[in-house]
């Protein structure tokens, strides 16, 4: 009785397992909670908002307090002790108040402008960040699906061809086949076991994989049904996909907003040869007085003896920039080349996103075709494979053509399994591209899970 590889593959795969199968949802709500590039990602967003919050203060009225309080010793060094006077020492307390604003400061206000900027860019970053934790677990999700799939085929594969070495054994005991068809089946079966052993280390790294994104293990995880909509990318033209691109990305977005920022610290840079105007107002009051004079007799009628000033002022501070070293001037070219730089970046990430938005578009165009014609070469290897093993029962096949069959058939049946996943995390990328990407898509893929 012959092995189907088909068939065990499909027995293997449907073994039960003792917990609960996750899905794609249960991976990404985990990853949400636990993933540290993404919280990195919103750690960065919030520090650089603060920015936002101190350019502002600058604008805003400073308040600050002082208190002093100074001892002068009366006596000095050359004091007289015969006498036994003594001429005490003198203290001064101080209190101050003090408000200032600033008026005209060109400088701070661009320094503001470019603090949002800035901010903006980080809130795109975040949100390319939280479009690519899609991609990312639905990648590392479906390569563990991909290499379990392995897996199954390659411990069937082995089981397929411990049988072909049994024929093989068989016959030659019997006499009707050559001790090189044994040796043959034997180096196919043992380089089966070895590709079984590395399917297992495969799909445990993957399963690790999937593990730093969700901080959860992934041992059972449900796959993809058989039947799956074959949908072209809606619109069907990749010039629509370009254009939702160029204008959605975040990252095209971000890196148009630390353009804007740069822009901004140009402006700051230019202002420091202009003047600035400061408005103050302050109170202070001093007090003070003397202790311990005159003689230890009259110490205590002598003790304390003071006076308190207070008073207020109000004014403006016209500040003018005259010569600084040409330091202001070189802010200046250091702020215009930062800005070419971040046009360049600009432009790199509007060329890296046309480029994977037309790759990714024409992945999923070319994986309808892909899928189905893996798919039909299963069903045509499936019937080589035991086209040729009947031959080599009666006679007009080799034993090495039936190996070969069996590799072909296990080929075929991965082919496809990586074929029916790569569509579907192809679908994803291209909405990720455009900047279009969101639980819904993760929904729709997961729907298709069993």
């Amino acid at each position: 009785m012959r092995l189907k590889l088909l068939t065990v593959a499909l027995a293997l795969a449907a073994t039960p397992f003792a917990s609960h199968a996750e899905d794609l949802l249960d991976a990404y709500r985990q990853a949400r909670a636990n993933d540290p590039v993404l919280s990195q990602a919103d750690s960065t967003r919030l520090a650089t908002g603060e920015t936002v919050v101190q350019s502002r203060a600058l604008l805003l009225p400073q308040i600050s307090a002082q208190l002093g309080i100074t001892q002068t010793d009366q006596n000095g060094p050359d004091r007289d002790t015969t006498t036994g006077t003594d001429l005490g020492h003198t203290r001064t307390r101080s209190e101050s108040a003090t408000v200032t604003q600033s008026v005209l400061d060109f400088s701070k206000y661009s320094d503001l402008k470019a603090a949002k900027s800035s901010s903006q860019a980080q809130d795109a970053t975040y949100e390319a960040a939280l479009q690519q934790l899609s991609t990312r677990v639905a990648t590392a999700y479906f390569q563990v699906l991909t290499n379990d799939d392995a897996l199954t085929f390659a411990k069937a594969n082995e089981q397929a061809l411990a049988r072909q070495l049994e024929q093989a054994q068989q016959r030659f005991d019997v006499g009707l086949s050559a001790i090189t068809d044994v040796q043959d089946a034997k180096a196919q079966h043992d380089t089966s076991v070895a590709a079984v052993i590395t399917a297992e280390n495969t799909l445990a790294d993957s399963r690790e994989a999937l593990t730093q994104i969700t901080g959860k293990p992934a041992d059972n995880l449900k796959k993809l049904r058989e039947d799956l909509p074959m949908d072209a990318p809606s619109p069907n033209d990749p010039k629509a996909w370009v254009a939702e691109a160029v204008k959605s990305n975040p990252t095209i977005l971000a890196s148009q907003y630390n353009v804007d920022s740069a822009e901004h610290s140009i402006s700051s840079a230019r202002a420091g040869h202009l003047p600035t105007i400061d408005a103050s107002a302050g109170y202070s009051k001093s007090t003070s007085w003397t202790q311990n004079a005159g003689s230890p007799a009259t110490d205590a009628l002598n003790r304390v003896s003071g006076n308190g000033r207070g008073g207020t002022s109000v004014g403006l501070t016209l500040s003018v920039p005259i010569f600084s070293g040409g330091a202001t001037q070189s802010r200046v070219r250091q702020s215009i080349y930062q800005r070419d730089a971040a046009q360049d970046s600009l432009e790199s990430a509007r060329r890296q996103v046309v480029r994977d938005t037309l790759n990714y578009y024409r992945s999923v165009v070319a994986g309808i075709s892909k899928v189905e014609a893996t798919k039909a070469a299963v069903a045509s290897s499936e019937s080589a494979r035991d086209a040729t093993q009947a031959g080599f029962e009666v006679g007009t096949r080799t034993i090495v053509d039936v190996l070969i069959a069996q590799q072909n058939l296990t080929s075929s049946l991965s082919d496809y399994s990586q074929a029916r996943h790569q569509f579907i995390l192809d679908k994803l990328l291209l909405k990720q591209t455009a900047g279009t990407v969101d639980v819904k898509d993760l929904e729709a893929i997961n729907a298709l899970l069993q």
